[in-house]
């Protein structure tokens, strides 16, 4: 059941704001956007610091591999416009829609290079058991990721663990794969900001 709430209740800057997204990318505002934009000051505002920090911060993860673990970690949450809107992303992100599909579809015969898959299947376990723990990140460090890396990689799962839930909670609405795509264009040229 979607929750009404994103629907009002904005101050007259953002209502313009939204105005404008609709008119230039002939798609509706996602959910997303209204979510942080609703009450900025209590979740908006860091939200949207944190994730971008997560999402194109410095990383020796590239966008579109950051991209990945946030739609794998949606996937696994089963938070579908999470899905569809990473699975875009990173699909521009790394020109192959069709790898992304793959690592989605099946992790372990995904053409991804050891380090990625790795990590991925680390963020699936954190993310459905709620904790990993030493041999796990043995695993990680063996395959060849960097503990930085490690970190960064945590970073995403979290933000996005939270995203999916409230996305989830708000019931956002999915989007046109024209929309999903549009979105795509947009995260990809300003982050998440």
């Amino acid at each position: 059941m979607r929750l009404g709430i994103l629907d009002h209740g904005y101050a007259p800057g953002t209502k313009l704001l939204f105005a404008i997204v609709r008119l230039f990318s002939r798609q509706p505002v996602p959910d997303a956007a209204k979510l942080v934009f609703y009450r900025p000051d209590f979740y908006g505002t860091r939200a949207k610091a944190f994730t971008h920090e997560a999402m194109r911060g410095p990383s020796g993860w590239s966008v579109a591999d950051r991209e990945l673990m946030a739609a794998y970690v949606s996937k696994v949450n089963g938070s579908a416009f999470c899905v569809g809107a990473h699975t875009a992303t990173a699909g521009q992100a790394y020109g192959d829609g069709r790898k992304v599909a793959a690592a989605l579809t099946d992790l372990e015969s995904a053409p991804l290079a050891e380090p990625l898959r790795a990590t991925l299947r680390m963020l699936g376990r954190l993310t459905r058991e709620g904790r990993v723990g030493a041999e796990d990140m043995r695993e990680v460090l063996a395959a060849g990721v960097s503990p930085g890396q490690i970190r960064d990689a945590l970073a995403v799962c979290a933000a996005f663990n939270v995203t999916d839930r409230l996305a989830d909670a708000f019931g956002f609405e999915l989007l046109s794969p024209e929309g999903f795509e549009a979105g795509a264009r947009y995260l990809l040229r300003r982050g998440y900001r």
